[in-house]
């Protein structure tokens, strides 16, 4: 599950929900809605800001986020 991979790299980093909104520049309802699977097909643009928030490679999300 995608939210899976971004909870584990935001572990990682020692993120909160709250904070890996700030540095996306969303509200932290998006990413409670991620975490809630009700986002089944985020944008290209969320995955984005959610990679580069996590210095992370898109690529690490690339096979979940095909599904």
């Amino acid at each position: 599950m995608l939210w899976d991979l971004v909870e584990f790299e935001m572990k990682k980093k020692g993120y909160s929900q709250y904070q890996l909104a700030k540095k996306m520049g969303v509200s932290s309802s998006v990413i409670t809605e991620l975490k809630k699977g009700n986002i089944k097909k985020p944008s290209f643009e969320l995955m984005c800001k959610i990679a580069d928030a996590l210095e992370v490679s898109l690529d690490i999300f690339k096979k979940e986020w095909s599904r």
